[in-house]
């Protein structure tokens, strides 16, 4: 059960590493060493190599210009659901993924973890059905919001003789330049619904796409996520996920259990039919800023999956959408997967704060115990997408529940505040003062909204001008103040990675397009908005705040017109400031300016309740 420590999500190679350089990755990979991890993806690059294969398939460059996504929405090109969508990708832009990967595969190994390399699902661009028009491909429908523009791929049809010529010809020439660990990752139906519920069918294609690999690699083993199972519950059924899973030899598939904190799948498939399984802690979506976890579940949830009937368990994983958040949750997972049983949290958290900043100090320990009871320990089914109002466009229906006792947040604040004589040296500290300040200051956004609503809903003019003044002109300029004071919390540091990828300004202004859009609209018309929101200095104050600031306006204007508010009005008009954000040419410092224990006692002052 204990076999492997896995770490990576497939979105997270979009939503967190997408700029990343060497140096970069280097220090990712040693922290993996340090943390223990054995086992994760070596997903950059495969976009050159698909190039490649298409071309001799003989696709022209345009065909392949209109299948792959910009740099930022890789992973759900990867997946099947998305195509075009801000690309095309510039030749230099496969030279560097390259070179990035040779690096990244070599230290990998180096350090013993075995990689996983891409394989081939069965989604192609339209173009191979130009090259062989008899070839049997059926499109997929529209993935989330998106309509068939950028979605609606093709599934090549598990029976077609292509699907075994493409893909092994894929995993051959990958094979060719980067080796392999003879482990290999597809996904074909993420968050896609199946052509057909037949179990026949569906045994046909995870076979077609496990014969393909073993084409190229005798030896190879599958890797595939098992988030469709709890994403689509109606459609797979015990016999859909059955067929799927025994379309492969018992023992040459591994499924990622992607969110067994919170939905696990092993529970209702009979330890997913006698394929092994990892115990999988998600946590985080899209890469939102925002104190969360479910201690309880991740201390226990192992545990339990190992003791089973007839567990197929073969290690834990970490598989957040988007790093750099939370790091006391990681570092909880990582360790319990050296663990014979739960850890005692209480004592467990004390002595973090002690390993974090390099000395004890009771306020500090005393400030993480509060958040370990409160912000961590979401209980029940939890699902950590931020919806505070702060990230959110805003409305008159905005959800404002905690899981958690707000107080518990406050005063943890206030602790950490008075550690901040005897810890300020410490960059961890002050990294967690601006995230403990940060939280606080999101709950009070919410506190302040209600305010906003209440006034508005009993039509009080005043009140509303004092909650909406203070929100709009003190309290997020003053958050954006904070944020600006420390590098992992900088909007430019975000675009400044994107540019210094690029080779012309041509491709400087699409990279940053690419991390502009991410981040806020996600797609050309706020498809999935805001569901990669950050709490970032310079995105709190010219994106957040100007949306605020239209609310509150037009909430004014509606109490002195005495003509209602219409949201879809307002809707409309937001969307112009939102896109108006992704294209104002900016240029936000990458340099954090400010000293983050004063500006966060500025904030206590005028501000804890």
């Amino acid at each position: 059960p204990r076999r492997y420590r896995y770490y990576q999500n497939a979105c997270t190679q979009s939503y967190s590493y997408v700029w990343w350089d060497w140096e970069r990755w280097e220090r990712e990979i040693d922290w993996m060493a340090l943390s223990g991890i054995n086992l994760a993806p070596a997903f950059v690059g495969q976009e050159a190599v698909w190039q490649r294969v298409y071309w001799s398939l003989g696709l022209n460059q345009s065909e392949i210009d209109a299948y792959f996504t910009g740099p930022a929405f890789l992973a759900w090109n990867r997946m099947g659901n998305l195509r075009g969508w801000a690309g095309p990708l510039p030749p230099a832009w496969h030279l560097k993924q390259l070179y990035l990967q040779y690096r990244i595969v070599e230290r990998m190994r180096s350090l013993g973890m075995m990689t996983v390399l891409p394989a081939f699902a069965g989604h192609v661009p339209r173009g191979v059905l130009r090259v062989f028009p008899r070839i049997n491909a059926t499109r997929l429908g529209g993935w989330s919001h998106f309509d068939c523009t950028y979605s609606c791929t093709y599934l090549l049809d598990p029976q077609d003789p292509m699907f075994q010529v493409i893909g092994t010809l894929f995993l051959k020439e990958l094979i060719k330049d980067f080796g392999t660990d003879h482990i290999y990752s597809a996904d074909t139906f993420n968050e896609m619904t199946p052509l057909s519920s037949d179990p026949a069918y569906l045994s046909r294609v995870s076979n077609a796409v496990f014969k393909s690999m073993t084409g190229a690699d005798p030896e190879a083993l599958w890797l595939m996520q098992g988030w469709l199972f709890q994403h689509q519950p109606d459609f797979w059924q015990p016999a859909q996920v059955r067929a799927l899973l025994h379309g492969v030899p018992l023992g040459r598939m591994i499924i990622l259990d992607l969110f067994a904190e919170s939905k696990p799948v092993y529970q209702w498939t009979e330890s997913f039919y006698g394929q092994p399984f990892i115990w999988c802690m998600l946590h985080n979506f899209g890469g939102n800023h925002g104190l969360f976890g479910a201690v309880e579940a991740i201390n226990h949830g192992p545990f339990a999956a190992r003791r089973f009937p007839n567990s197929t368990m073969v290690g834990t994983g970490v598989v957040p959408e988007g790093i750099e958040q939370n790091d006391v949750v990681y570092e909880l997972m990582n360790e319990l997967g050296w663990r014979q049983e739960p850890l005692d949290l209480p004592s467990w958290v004390t002595r973090y704060a002690e390993r974090r900043y390099g000395a004890p100090n009771p306020a500090a320990a005393g400030a993480w115990r509060l958040l370990l009871r409160s912000v961590y320990n979401c209980s029940g089914v939890c699902v950590n997408h931020n919806r505070s109002p702060l990230v959110r466009r805003p409305s008159l229906r905005m959800d404002t529940q905690l899981w958690y006792n707000a107080s518990d947040v406050y005063e943890a604040w206030r602790l950490l505040l008075a550690a901040g004589a005897e810890l300020g040296s410490s960059p961890t500290f002050r990294y967690d003062l601006v995230d403990v300040t940060r939280q606080a200051a999101q709950q009070l956004v919410g506190e302040f909204y209600l305010s906003i609503r209440r006034a508005f809903q009993s039509q009080a003019l005043p009140e509303l001008l004092t909650a909406g003044g203070v929100l709009v002109y003190d309290l997020l300029p003053e958050l954006d103040n904070l944020l600006s004071s420390h590098s992992l919390f900088l909007l430019g540091r975000w675009l400044e990675s994107a540019r210094a990828v690029a080779t012309s300004d041509r491709e400087a202004e699409q990279y940053e397009l690419n991390a502009r859009n991410q981040v806020t609209l996600w797609g050309p018309t706020g498809n999935i908005l805001d569901y990669a929101n950050k709490q970032l200095g310079g995105l709190v104050l010219d994106y957040y705040g100007v949306r605020w600031s239209l609310f509150v306006s037009a909430l004014v204007e509606s109490l002195n017109s005495g003509s209602p508010f219409h949201q879809d009005q307002f809707n409309q008009a937001v969307f112009q400031v939102e896109r108006g954000f992704i294209y104002n040419k900016k240029r936000y410092p990458a340099v954090p300016v400010g000293d983050t224990l004063e500006i966060s006692r500025k904030l206590f002052l005028k501000y804890y309740p």
